[in-house]
């Protein structure tokens, strides 16, 4: 997925390229899945090519999960049919890519492909926000763009530490803010006389995720070594915000272990396939999505399916709570991977069917 000039997401397309090879160190990784983010709307745009340098034709995309193909001389940590995530520079939105064995961790395997692909700039930006401010039970923090990928993680993290959260958000996401144990506010004029009405006590920190809230966070008092933004070059030219920027793999390896371990939750919004990465971004533009939406390399059909090419339409809008008869199977297979194309997941079973009795009865259908 390549851009050839600054606009929209009409400047977008797919090209095909020769198979990229590994040199010393590096590693080819097949990709899966891959997260989008407003940060290379903004670069895609143009917006501050100061700070944001683009040379056409260029790439698209940061973060990744996928599973390594192969691997070039030094590299010591991964080997083919590794389960991988990480991050590059620029150009993630690719079937392939080669990536510096210093810039991947292994997946943790109780973590989705679509979750570990769009993990590292929402996971490693809200980690970094909440370490920096060292956010504890005396802070209350406003969150904007807090049903986002980053605003959901960050306040998540920011109440696991005790501090009370409230989440800026369109009024059709309160529900889902909620879940988090945030307080939920809805976007317009007057933010901080509406922070106050319900603020116990004065506001200790911003996280302005949307960006041009920073004036709201001066009129609430906030210090603006405590306003922190992704986009908004602006607020740190004119009023001293804090730019965040993403992590690093340690970084990343310590949000996927909370993934995993179920402390936080990284709601994913929809899916789309590679050939519609400009919708992708048309629906990010919204910022309406509560979590994050991703790009899927290879989308499959599976047997059971009841959703074809039906435009804006998910799997469970049809079918929840609604039995489907299927033919049982092994543990191994319960559910085809909607992302990828299944390799690895049979590499691994075929292990387990090289023991099997060729002769085992055949098992009833279930519902």
């Amino acid at each position: 997925m390549v851009f050839g000039s600054f606009g929209g997401p009409e400047v977008l397309e797919v090209i095909e390229v020769d198979d990229p090879a590994p040199g010393p160190g590096e590693v080819l990784v097949e990709v899966f899945a891959s997260g989008i983010s407003p940060v290379e709307t903004a670069v895609r745009r143009g917006d501050h090519t100061d700070h944001w340098p683009v040379e056409f034709p260029s790439g698209q995309g940061r973060e990744f999960a996928g599973v390594v193909d192969a691997v070039g001389d030094g590299v010591t940590r991964f080997h083919r049919g590794d389960e991988v995530m990480g991050y590059v520079e620029r150009g993630a939105q690719a079937t392939s890519l080669v990536v510096p064995e210093a810039q991947l961790i292994r997946k943790p395997i109780s973590v989705s492909w679509e979750v570990a692909g769009s993990l590292y700039v929402a996971g490693t930006t809200a980690l970094g926000a909440v370490d920096g401010l060292n956010l504890g039970s005396g802070d209350l923090v406003v969150v904007t763009a807090a049903a986002g990928g980053i605003g959901c993680l960050a306040a998540q993290l920011a109440h696991a530490r005790g501090a009370e959260v409230i989440g800026v958000t369109a009024e059709v996401r309160f529900d889902f803010v909620r879940q988090f144990g945030i307080v939920p506010l809805e976007y317009g004029p007057d933010l901080a006389d509406r922070v106050r009405a319900i603020a116990d006590r004065p506001v200790t920190a911003f996280l302005d995720f949307l960006g041009g809230q920073a004036e709201q966070a001066v009129a609430l008092g906030v210090p603006a070594s405590r306003v922190f933004t992704t986009t908004d070059w602006a607020a740190v030219e004119d009023h001293g915000a804090v730019k965040l920027y993403a992590g690093d793999t340690i970084g990343l390896g310590r949000i996927a272990q909370l993934i995993a371990d179920r402390q936080v939750r990284l709601p994913i919004a929809d899916v789309f396939p590679l050939a519609e990465v400009a919708d992708a971004y048309r629906q990010l533009d919204q910022r309406d999505s509560a979590g994050k939406i991703v790009i899927g390399m290879r989308l499959v059909e599976y047997p059971g399916q009841k959703v074809r090419g039906a435009k804006g339409l998910r799997e469970q809008d049809l079918t929840i709570g609604v039995p489907t008869p299927h033919e049982r199977l092994a543990v191994e297979e319960q559910i085809p991977p909607v992302l990828a194309d299944g390799r690895a997941r049979r590499h691994r079973a075929q292990a387990h069917h090289d023991r099997d009795d060729a002769g085992s009865e055949h098992r009833p259908d279930v519902a």
